[in-house]
């Protein structure tokens, strides 16, 4: 795994941060779901907004965990968690309920991955 450093987002050496690691496929994942968020909407705007809400807890608690200490830092962390997995069973919820046709098997895999290192992180 790569370490990317971004503002407020520090680990103590040999640390992995999911905050620092990871706040570039984050925001790659958000971009990524801009088009299926507005696909959602046009369907169910209360499911669209909750996708945008849990999608972007992630980043915005990885970025709170990496700039805090101890069980602070993990708390964060473990919202984030929450909110990855909150995001993936909102999309699962789209395609059951027909609003998105598919997909990018690469956004899932992004979002897979975030979960997988905040996993790592919290356990």
């Amino acid at each position: 795994m790569r370490e990317i450093r971004t503002s407020g987002s520090v680990g103590a050496p040999g640390e992995q941060s999911p905050g620092a690691t990871r706040h570039d496929v984050i925001l790659g994942v958000l971009r990524e779901l801009r088009l299926v968020i507005a696909e959602i909407e046009v369907h169910d705007r209360d499911l669209a907004r909750q996708l945008k809400r849990a999608s972007t807890s992630i980043a915005s608690n990885c970025s709170e965990g990496s700039g805090s200490h101890g069980g602070t830092r993990r708390e964060r962390y473990r919202n984030a968690l929450g909110s990855a997995r909150e995001s993936g069973a909102c999309l699962d919820a789209a395609l059951a309920l027909g609003y998105v046709e598919a997909i990018d098997a690469g956004l899932l895999d992004k979002l897979d991955h975030v979960r997988a290192v905040l996993v790592k992180n919290v356990l």
